[in-house]
C-alpha cells in the first residue's frame, strides 16, 4: 500500500508538472506574439513604411506592398505565423543571424535573398544574391547600401575577431528619402563617419560579440541619426543607452529584443 500511495503521488506530481510546462510554453509563445506584434510607423517621400522588431537581430518590414525579413531567427518568434517573404536580407552566417528553418517558413518561389558572402556559401540552393562591403544595390526600388559589420578588439580567441573586417554586412535601406541603418553584429567601426543622413538606426549592445550601451553610445552620437533602437541585446539594458543620449536630440525607442 506505501508503495500504491507513492505511485498515486507521483503521477500527481507529474500532471503538475506537465500544467506548469503547458503553462511554460503558453507563455513563451505569447512573448514571441508580442515581440512580433510590435509596430514602428514612419512615412517616407515614397510612402508609408512600417518596421517590426521581432526580437534580438531580426525584423521585418512592409513598404509598398512588399515584405523584408532581415536576419530571421526561430527563438524569437514562430516565422510560420508572420508574412511571406518578397526579400530577405542575412547580415552574416552566425547562428542567430542565418537560420534556415525561419528562412523556410517565410521563403516563397519568388523572394529575393540578399546575403554577405559566407552566408552565400551555405544558402546556394536558395540562388542568393551575394553582397560584399561597399556594394549598392537596388530592388524592387529600394536602393540598399552595403557596410561593413565587424569586430575591432573583441575576439574569440588572440587574432580572431568574432566578426572579422570584410567578412560580414550591414545595410543602409533607402525607402524614398528616409534611411535605415540596420548595423549587423558590430562593434563602433571608423566608416560610420562616413555613412551620410540615418533617420533610424539599430545598433547592438551586448556582450562578448558586439560592444556594451555605454559603448553603442559614444558609437551613436557618432551616426548622429534622428532614431535609435538598442537591439541585439543579450543582458544589455536598453535603459541604458536612452539615459546617456538624454538631451542630445536624438530619440531613443527601448523595446525588449533580447
Amino acid at each position: 500500500m506505501r508503495y500504491a500511495r507513492y505511485a498515486i503521488l507521483s503521477r500527481v506530481v507529474a500532471r503538475r508538472v506537465a500544467c506548469l510546462a503547458t503553462l511554460c510554453l503558453l507563455l513563451v509563445l505569447a512573448g514571441l506574439s508580442a515581440f512580433a506584434a510590435t509596430r514602428l510607423n514612419f512615412e517616407t517621400s515614397a510612402g508609408p513604411l512600417s518596421i517590426y522588431p521581432v526580437g534580438h537581430g531580426s525584423l521585418y518590414f512592409t513598404f509598398q506592398g512588399l515584405t523584408i525579413h532581415v536576419d530571421p531567427w526561430s527563438n524569437v518568434a514562430d516565422y510560420s505565423s508572420l508574412p511571406k517573404a518578397d526579400h530577405i536580407w542575412i547580415t552574416h552566417e552566425h547562428p542567430d543571424h542565418l537560420d534556415r528553418k525561419a528562412i523556410d517558413a517565410v521563403l516563397t518561389g519568388t523572394t529575393t535573398l540578399i546575403t554577405d558572402p559566407a552566408s552565400a556559401g551555405r544558402l546556394n540552393d536558395l540562388d542568393p544574391i551575394v553582397a560584399t562591403n561597399g556594394d549598392t544595390l537596388r530592388v524592387d526600388g529600394i536602393i540598399l547600401e552595403v557596410v561593413p559589420a565587424y569586430n575591432l578588439v573583441r575576439e574569440r580567441a588572440p587574432g580572431q575577431k568574432y566578426h572579422p573586417k570584410g567578412m560580414y554586412n550591414g545595410y543602409i535601406a533607402n525607402f524614398g528619402d528616409f534611411r535605415v541603418y540596420i548595423a549587423g553584429d558590430t562593434e563602433c567601426v571608423p566608416e560610420m563617419k562616413t555613412f551620410g543622413k540615418i533617420d533610424l538606426a539599430f545598433i547592438p549592445i551586448n556582450l562578448p560579440f558586439t560592444m556594451p550601451p555605454e559603448e553603442a553610445i559614444g558609437c551613436i552620437k557618432v551616426l548622429s541619426p534622428r532614431i535609435v533602437v538598442p537591439y541585439h541585446q543579450g543582458n544589455s539594458d536598453p535603459h541604458i543607452v536612452a539615459q546617456g543620449l538624454a538631451g542630445s536630440g536624438i530619440e531613443v525607442i527601448v523595446l525588449p529584443l533580447p
